[in-house]
């Protein structure tokens, strides 16, 4: 029998299941399916593809020591399913569970169907597949990060050749997707270590101050998220080596905070897997009645970072940059598009996903849902542009950093973005639009259905963790 390992986006070598699990035998074969579609699909882009090769590469390097290698299977789950059928009789399939987008999803699903019988699933990311109960969640959760990690994986001493795409061909044929994307984070899990020990040892000084800050989080940040995304080191890697480190640092309430990030990580993925339908569908299903228009003039204007408001601009120049910027950032865009724009969340959602090289669709959706108020369980918070201006860059100088054509005005203009015709047109009114989507959401929330819908929206989504107490 061969052992087929079928990878997604766990891409390491260690504490890896169906890697490990796969190679027992040491007679397996590993294969990376690479569906150009799925890269093209709902907030996929070619930053994420670029990080996701990097991670490939080092983990082909790691097989290569071990006898096996990453073989590239171009083409889709239903493309797979018949070359599997064609050239193998007798085989065992391992893949890790995987929370995604629904153009994964529905390949992923006739997979696991068509091989029921020849195939195991393995957990990952703390995500519950059997027996969810939100009740016990948190408890669950504990248990699996504090389970032993799994080593790396058997030599494999199998000879059989696929005629598939070598790694190395693959990688020179797609680096043309790659030639703009200078700025973007390296994949791979020597760089993950990295990040994890110097944020251990140093950069996490502060963190719950710096965090909020956008010139100062892109170094005190862990910048772990998108190796989490594509799992060049595993969540429960970085929970243990944190529980293991925190003894002995004194940065004790800055790592607790992180820590507790480690958690919300899974909550919101959990909440994807739960209910795939919030990649389209609101989480109180009666917010969908909101926003029932777009603009896709004043969108585009949004997503290149040509509002007006010179912070939020910067904000969107940024990113579209590097490919990353901090939460309360994050959080201050979306609502921006939300509330003030009052555009809906699912014309939006994929034009952000798409500039995020750590984009996990199961984070930003939630998180998304959250920022514009439709999740019926989460209070709505309009982000003032000129207070989050005023409080995270007060003397404008990361705002000016990035629009030098302000270098010669106040702060306190720049804040307010009362610059004289100097700056672009503003796109909304900043008090006006905040009045009206006050006004329509709360609108909303008062009716006794929605109160119904929202009880049945925690029951399914909510956490029950206590936030005073610390995870071990």
């Amino acid at each position: 029998m061969i052992d087929i390992v079928i990878l997604n986006r766990n891409l390491r070598l260690h504490d890896n299941a169906a890697l490990f699990y796969g190679s027992l035998r040491s007679n397996y074969k590993v294969i990376y399916l690479y569906d150009e579609k799925y890269w093209e699909a709902n907030g996929k882009s070619s930053r994420q593809l670029k990080f996701s090769t990097d991670c490939l590469d080092e983990l082909n390097k790691d097989l290569e020591k071990l006898g096996s290698k990453v073989n590239i299977f171009e083409g889709s789950f239903d493309d797979l399913i018949k070359w599997i059928d064609l050239n193998f009789d007798d085989f065992f399939i391992h893949m890790n569970h995987c929370t995604d987008i629904d153009y994964f999803r529905r390949g992923y699903e006739k997979f696991k169907n068509h091989f029921e019988k020849k195939l195991r699933i393995y957990d990952d990311f703390g995500i519950q597949l059997n027996n969810f109960d939100r009740d016990s969640w948190s408890k669950n959760w504990n248990h699996i990060m504090n389970a032993d990690l799994l080593g790396k994986p058997k030599p494999s001493n199998i000879d059989l050749g696929l005629n598939l795409t070598d790694f190395d061909a693959f990688k020179n044929k797609i680096k043309s997707k790659f030639s703009n994307l200078k700025n973007i984070q390296e994949g791979g899990t020597s760089h993950a270590v990295g990040l994890l020990e110097s944020f251990l040892n140093d950069r996490c000084e502060n963190y719950r101050v710096k965090m909020s800050s956008p010139s100062l989080s892109e170094d005190s940040c862990s910048r772990l998220s998108p190796h989490f995304t594509y799992g060049s080191i595993s969540i429960r890697q970085v929970y243990q080596r944190l529980n293991e480190a925190l003894p002995t640092l004194n940065n004790k309430k800055d790592l607790y905070s992180f820590k507790k990030r480690l958690y919300w990580h899974c909550h919101f993925v959990q909440k994807l897997h739960t209910e795939p339908e919030l990649e389209f569908y609101s989480m109180h299903r009666m917010c969908d009645s909101l926003r029932t228009e777009h603009d896709n003039e004043i969108i585009e204007k949004w997503i290149k970072g040509e509002t007006g408001f010179p912070f939020l601009d910067a904000c969107m120049k940024f990113l579209n940059k590097h490919g990353w910027i901090n939460f309360r950032m994050r959080a201050m865009i979306m609502s921006f598009a939300s509330y003030n724009m009052w555009q809906p969340w699912q014309k939006t959602s994929p034009f952000l996903a798409e500039l995020f090289t750590d984009y996990e669709p199961g984070i930003h959706i939630s998180q998304v849902q959250m920022q514009s108020g439709v999740t019926g369980i989460n209070l709505p918070r309009i982000y003032s542009v000129p207070k989050q201006s005023m409080d995270q860059d007060p003397n404008s100088e990361w705002t000016k950093n990035i629009l030098p054509q302000l270098d010669n005005f106040e702060p306190k203009l720049i804040h307010s973005a009362e610059l004289d015709g100097a700056y672009i047109p503003q796109i909304v009114d900043l008090k006006t639009s905040a009045k009206f989507a006050r006004d329509e959401i709360w609108g909303i929330r008062k009716s006794k259905e929605f109160k119904e819908e929202a009880r049945r929206v925690y029951l399914k989504h909510g956490s029950r963790r206590k936030r005073n107490v610390k995870t071990n």
